[in-house]
């Protein structure tokens, strides 16, 4: 189904179409019967406009289709080639009419044949272009169509153009002999006028020059956004309605990919929330912040190496830093292998933060996933969570519930939640919960992997 934009271009063309073909026949059949040029140059011209009319319907129902295999930026560009092949008859056109308002000048023809059909044919006329070029601007400005706004200004300079042909017949009633081959030439003039205005507009799209204001409000869009950092490169071209957004930004190079996709999204709606219809292509280069912390430094080349760390603790001395790492390898990995891993991470810490860095990694073996396990039976689970109320019994720790014990071929995984108070810190409830896990362990040899979920207290 067509888009509804699509829909009121199409159909606001078709009314145009009735409407030129209605006007430009009555003006030329009126003109030719008083024999009046400017009339019949004003009729020909609505001629054009019938022509450009239906150029218009016809383009709008094509520059709407989606982009295919071979026109990637879409079929808006179109609009803007039948602009120029309007903008071409309209001055091939007003040369004609120059050529023959000289002819008659110079050759004396006798005055048109004045009576009061043609003006009201002409203030009929001007009722009518005034109406549609309101209405084609209007749809022009909704839908971001050039030949919708060809059209407007066309009708636009039909309106002109009466009002000149009025001047002219009225010279001619005055005894003014040349008052009609004048207005003949002040219709040429206005049809010139027009193919220049439109001309612009039209050759500065197909040059695919940035649509005035558009780069300015969409770079400021941008760069009100908290998670970018900087915009490298901004271009904006125009295809049709559609404006394509091509942005090079910098983001966080300590951010994850998924979070990076957020900030494409986000950088979408704030360029689509100014601009409106927008496709955007987005690049983001990661940069290093001015407020990174060393820790997230250290992290951020541990991620870049593909390396597994935990555990950084960074200590400055004031005339160096010393660094300490957890770092997780393959626990099947030869030593001579895992030390050369660990060797490559403290030089890359040492060329980011100086030769003087003190580095030292703890090599752990990296926690293998354990296999698939069952639910221990119930009497197993009730005895855990007795022992872990017992452990926690006397401590700041409180309020053990839902225990989950799983049996596995590593061993017996368990699982539980517990409450502590609101203001103790996290690194107390974390020694706390810590001493009813090893207590859990040693009670139960078996049991592989405690892993506990500390709550503050129900909310009364």
């Amino acid at each position: 189904m067509p888009p509804p934009a699509s829909k009121s271009k199409t159909k606001v063309a078709a009314i145009s179409i009735i409407a030129s073909a209605s006007m430009a026949t009555i003006k030329l059949v009126v003109g030719i019967a008083i024999g009046s040029l400017a009339l019949i140059s004003e009729a020909l011209h609505g001629s054009i406009d019938l022509v450009a009319t239906i150029v218009t319907w016809i383009v709008v129902r094509i520059s709407d289709r989606p982009a295919d295999a071979e026109h990637h930026y879409g079929h808006g560009k179109i609009e803007s080639l039948s602009a120029l092949g309007v903008i071409a008859m309209l001055y091939v056109l007003a040369g004609g009419i120059v050529v023959q308002a000289y002819a008659h000048l110079r050759e004396g023809a006798p005055p048109p044949t004045l009576s009061a059909i043609p003006f009201v044919v002409l203030i009929a006329d001007i009722i009518v272009n005034a109406w549609r070029a309101r209405a084609l601007h209007r749809a022009a400005l909704d839908t971001r169509s050039q030949a919708l706004e060809a059209d407007a200004l066309h009708f636009a300079s039909d309106v002109l153009g009466s009002v000149a042909v009025i001047i002219g017949l009225t010279l001619s009633g005055l005894g003014y002999a040349w008052g009609d081959a004048s207005a003949a030439i002040g219709v040429a003039v206005l049809i010139s006028l027009l193919g220049l205005r439109l001309g612009g507009a039209t050759i500065e799209t197909l040059l695919d020059r940035a649509p005035e204001g558009a780069a300015e409000r969409a770079e400021a869009a941008i760069r009100a956004l908290p998670d970018v950092v900087g915009i490298a490169k901004l271009r904006i071209r125009m295809v049709g309605p559609r404006h394509f957004v091509d942005v090079i930004a910098e983001v966080p190079r300590t951010y994850p990919i998924d979070r990076i996709d957020t900030i494409k999204q986000q950088v979408q709606d704030a360029v689509s929330g100014v601009l409106g219809d927008a496709d955007l292509t987005f690049t983001a280069i990661p940069v290093a912040r001015d407020n990174e912390s060393v820790r997230e430094r250290i992290m951020v080349i541990a991620r870049n190496a593909g390396l597994a760390i935990h555990h950084v603790t960074v200590h400055d001395l004031g005339e160096k830093l010393t660094v300490s790492i957890d770092l997780e390898v393959d626990g099947d990995m030869a030593l001579v292998d895992a030390h050369a891993i660990a060797h490559r991470l403290e030089h890359d810490i040492r060329h980011e933060f100086g030769a003087d860095v003190e580095v030292d990694t703890h090599i752990e073996p990296l926690e293998p996933e354990l296999p698939l396990g069952t639910d221990a039976a119930p009497t197993r689970v009730h005895a855990i969570r007795t022992a872990l109320s017992g452990f926690a019994a006397d401590g700041e720790i409180h309020d053990i519930h839902n225990v989950r014990v799983r049996d596995t071929e590593a061993g017996e995984i368990v699982n539980f939640h517990c409450r502590a108070a609101s203001s103790m810190s996290v690194a107390k409830v974390h020694d706390s919960v810590d001493e009813i896990e090893r207590a859990l362990r040693h009670a139960f040899p078996s049991v592989k992997r405690v892993i506990s979920h500390a709550e503050p207290p129900r909310e009364s």
